[in-house]
């Protein structure tokens, strides 16, 4: 899960910063360029480039922050009677449509992780911000649940797996197609499963008898059995 466009409210500076880095990692390579190539064809200065990103591998997942305050704020807006598992879909949901506004750039750099090692895991720690932010919302919403904190790890998971299967398929197609369509199925999986009112259907030939014993632990493990099978043929 990420982030993956950049639009007309955001400063220039930071725009022309973006585009001068993906112009010279498709150039050179994302090792061989250094953010003092990066400032240079932008034409701006190192601090200009330190004041918007931390470091080299943050210019390449520009958006990741404002994306996740956006969900921060969309959970926080939940109320009481949401259903907490649409509510986390919908949160993820927004990460997929910031991917899909800019179909191009969101190619390119899923071309660029699958090259560098670094990049693949700058971008595992912030897949699991996001995850951690859906499953703090849910173990709150879960609180009263005697299972709240494993449910909440679990969903939360899911979804962001869900969100990730979609994406993917996306942009290994080269953006082709309806991504948000794409992800509301994957996610619509997930919220059927785990949401409070979720029926999971048991295929009648995988039902099974259960037959329960009760036993001193000194008789003889023959006479166990015979009592397992007389009980079996009963039923």
């Amino acid at each position: 899960m990420g982030t993956a466009s950049t639009n007309s409210t955001k400063p220039a500076m930071r725009d022309s910063l973006i585009a001068a880095a993906f112009q010279l990692f498709l150039e050179r390579g994302y090792e061989q360029t250094t953010v003092d190539d990066i400032v240079t064809l932008a034409g701006v200065g190192r601090r200009s480039f330190f004041r918007y990103f931390p470091s080299k591998e943050d210019v390449v997942f520009p958006d990741h922050e404002q994306c996740l305050a956006d969900m921060t704020r969309f959970l926080a807006a939940s109320a009481d009677s949401d259903d907490p598992m649409v509510r986390v879909c919908g949160a993820a949901r927004l990460v997929m449509r910031m991917y899909a506004e800019n179909p191009t750039f969101s190619v390119q750099r899923y071309r660029l992780t699958r090259e560098v090692a670094g990049l693949r895991t700058y971008e595992l720690s912030v897949v699991w911000r996001y995850e951690k932010t859906l499953g703090d919302y849910l173990r709150t919403r879960w609180a009263d649940r005697r299972d709240g904190t494993l449910r909440a790890n679990v969903a939360a998971a899911a979804v962001v797996a869900a969100h990730n299967h979609a994406l993917r398929h996306w942009l290994r197609s080269g953006g082709e197609g309806e991504p948000l369509a794409e992800v509301d199925g994957a996610l619509e999986f997930v919220r059927g499963t785990w949401s409070p009112d979720a029926v999971v259907d048991v295929p009648a030939e995988e039902t099974e008898d259960v037959v329960v014993v009760i036993t001193k632990r000194s008789t003889p493990m023959w006479r166990v059995v015979r009592e397992v099978e007389a009980s079996l043929g009963e039923s």
